[in-house]
């Protein structure tokens, strides 16, 4: 087992990953030309491809997805639950409300326009194996399954996906990269080279794929609200320009700053979406409505095990095309934006434990979820069983248009659809946008997890974005897109699985570390200790700055360099290192393949407590005296929230020797 630090992490200067950047460009650019070329004999490809995938791998996706969820379960409720993603010491960046509000906008786009009416109303009207039974009838069947195809699995790959990038970045102090989460299992050379590069490589195309997909379906929507709304016809051109259109100002967001403009764009859809899901409510049965979404819910969780393994395999041909074309194609679609949104909550979930972390990321976004689908389904249903027979036919043979047919049976439904419209066009940008950085950061060599890679390459992905969804719209329209993100999804798959045994594997190890560091040793020097008053004085005393630091030139660091000296005459490679800048104190016991030990001593300034200050008379002094500081002791994991200050060197060496002998307890209990 090796270290997972890496010691020129930070120093490195970013550069474009050329291996990664030229074989994902390739791809996608070779895929274009094909595309857009062969039109015809793309789409009979790609529906041979889907078909050929769905057949033999669709029990596989099935239990993929049923592993990721319960897997990212298992964490959360275990003993690992309480590991922080970060240093021990770590505190999250954002407090619980400003958190839940960025996972409630994480992964929420235009799809939820494009399925929002239309699916339950497919699955009302044409349901998988005849889908009504004696215990629940079609209307309940159909919003359960598309709950199946929204609810937790999904939000379980995200969070396998985010829980990976944030460990290994913020724990481990790896680069914000996919193939940092291999380490553990093929180690650092293998990882930096063309293992590494293949994961990187695929996550880049598999996250494209999924970004192109979500877009095809922002134009097909966008261009029939213009059709229903102005007239205007559907047709490639128009199509085409919508996406050159949202691409350049896509482009434009990213140069005058992404994270500000994605941020507030975010906030402004949420802010309509949920105006419009009140709306539908109080404008529809509301009653019906509410009791609805409670007995949905109950639906949804009750036959979740059993819908989990539905492979329909007694449904014959039938079963089969239905499962390909919508729950493989979700499932895969959810894998293909994993690295996209996972990325996302990674970056906002520093400081977090697993636990806070996992059940944030499932359960948060859920209940907007659930309203969501819940309300417009049972709404589109009923105006189904009402009379609305056109409408049903629309949202099965047409899903685009069928939210604009929906909104006719409503008071000012031109406002609804307009707001629709302008909804999805602004879920278009934001997806392009955040696509674009996701991808050039997965390009990236060098990139910490505060650093986003340059804008260049940013414009260079959002364009690439546009051509793929272009030249997929143009080689069949939707078919094609679901065919290629369930194809490309097929080998991402895999690597999501090493993610989980490496995650393991790794959460595993430090526990075993916690458990050898519980363990009381007896001290191996022999001190004289301290009188009771002496101990007093310590406890109440508030060193300053330029104590702090003659104690760590004087004592600290002489200790560190006798145990250094005795571990390097018996055979041990040390290293001894002090930041003067920082004043920060490291000795680390270097273990060939094994993990090295890391005994770190800082400088940590903190305020006086009030009565310190009275005592002194120091109330009104300047900052410099209002402040007193410690010598504590960090160990690889993060901060231990102890002082040295007061101690003698032979104290502190009982100290390190302590520390050192919890690490070899660990060492063993580890092999």
């Amino acid at each position: 087992m090796q270290s997972f630090i890496d010691d020129d992490h930070g120093q490195r200067p970013l550069e474009v990953n050329r291996t990664v950047f030229i074989a994902s460009a390739a791809l996608t650019a070779l895929l274009i030309a094909i595309t857009m070329l062969f039109p015809a004999r793309t789409e009979a490809l790609l529906g041979l491809a889907l078909g050929w995938v769905s057949d033999h791998f669709g029990w596989y996706y099935m239990l993929a997805l049923a592993a990721y969820s319960g897997f990212v379960l298992f964490i959360a409720l275990s003993r690992y639950g309480d590991i922080r993603l970060g240093p021990d010491h770590a505190t999250p960046d954002f407090n619980y409300v400003t958190w839940a509000a960025m996972l409630f906008s994480a992964g929420i786009g235009i799809d939820l326009l494009f399925f929002g009416a239309s699916e339950p109303l497919a699955h009302f009207l044409t349901p998988p194996g005849g889908g009504e039974t004696a215990l629940q009838p079609a209307e309940r069947a159909a919003i359960a399954q598309t709950f199946l195809h929204w609810g937790v699995h999904g939000w379980g790959l995200y969070a396998l996906m985010g829980m990976a990038l944030a460990y290994f970045a913020y724990r481990h102090k790896m680069p914000l990269a996919l193939r940092s989460a291999l380490v553990p299992l093929i180690g650092r050379k293998r990882a930096a080279g063309w293992i590494g590069h293949t994961v990187d490589t695929f996550g880049v195309v598999c996250t494209l794929f999924g970004i192109a997909t979500s877009l095809g379906i922002g134009v097909l929507q966008a261009n029939a609200g213009m059709t229903h709304i102005f007239g205007i016809e559907s047709s490639k051109l128009v199509q085409a320009t919508i996406i050159v259109t949202v691409i350049i100002l896509a482009g434009l967001s990213a140069i005058s700053g992404v994270e500000r403009g994605v941020r507030r764009l975010s906030e402004i859809n949420m802010g309509f979406a949920t105006l419009l899901l009140i709306a539908l409510l109080l404008m529809g049965p509301t009653l019906y409505l509410l009791n609805g979404l409670v007995q949905n819910i109950g639906d949804y969780f009750q036959g979740l095990i059993g819908k989990t393994f539905d492979v329909y395999a007694y449904d014959g041909a039938e079963g089969a095309s239905w499962k390909a074309g919508w729950t493989v194609f979700f499932w895969a679609w959810w894998l293909a934006w994993s690295p996209f949104v996972g990325l996302f909550i990674a970056r906002i979930s520093r400081g977090r434990t697993l636990r806070e972390f996992v059940l944030g990321a499932m359960f948060i976004p859920l209940g907007f979820i659930f309203a969501w689908f819940s309300i417009f389904g049972n709404s589109a249903i009923d105006l189904v069983n009402n009379g609305a027979v056109e409408l049903g036919e629309i949202a099965v043979n047409d899903p685009a248009m069928g939210l604009f047919a929906f909104f006719d049976h409503y008071p000012a439904a031109s406002l609804w659809s307009g707001l629709a419209v302008v909804l999805g066009l602004i879920f278009f940008i934001t997806s392009a946008d955040s696509g674009a950085l996701v991808l050039a950061n997965l390009s990236t060599k060098g990139l910490t997890s505060e650093q986003d890679a340059p804008i260049w390459l940013r414009l260079f992905w959002a364009a690439l974005t546009g051509l793929i969804t272009l030249g997929l719209l143009f080689a069949g329209g939707f078919n094609s897109l679901q065919s290629v993100v369930v194809v490309s999804a097929l080998p991402f798959s895999v690597i999501l699985l090493l993610f989980m045994w490496s995650l393991h594997y790794s959460l595993r190890q430090e526990a075993t570390k916690r458990k050898a560091e519980n363990i009381d040793f007896a001290p191996a020097i022999s001190d004289k200790g301290l009188g009771w008053k002496e101990r007093l004085s310590r406890i109440v005393h508030f060193p300053s700055r330029q104590f702090v630091e003659q104690f760590l030139h004087e004592t600290v660091e002489p200790a560190m360099a006798e145990v250094s000296q005795a571990l390097n005459q018996r055979g041990l490679d040390t290293e001894l290192s002090h930041d003067t800048e920082d004043h920060r104190l490291c000795l680390q016991v270097k273990h060939g393949n094994e993990m090295d030990f890391f005994y770190m001593v800082n400088l940590i300034g903190s305020a006086k407590p009030v009565f310190a200050l009275s005592q002194s008379g120091n109330i009104a002094a300047h900052h410099e005296n209002e402040r007193y500081y410690r010598a504590e002791v960090f160990l690889r994991e993060g901060g231990q929230e102890y002082d040295l200050v007061g101690y003698s060197k032979a104290q502190v060496i009982n100290d390190i020797l302590n520390q050192y002998e919890r690490h070899m307890q660990f060492l063993h209990l580890d092999r």
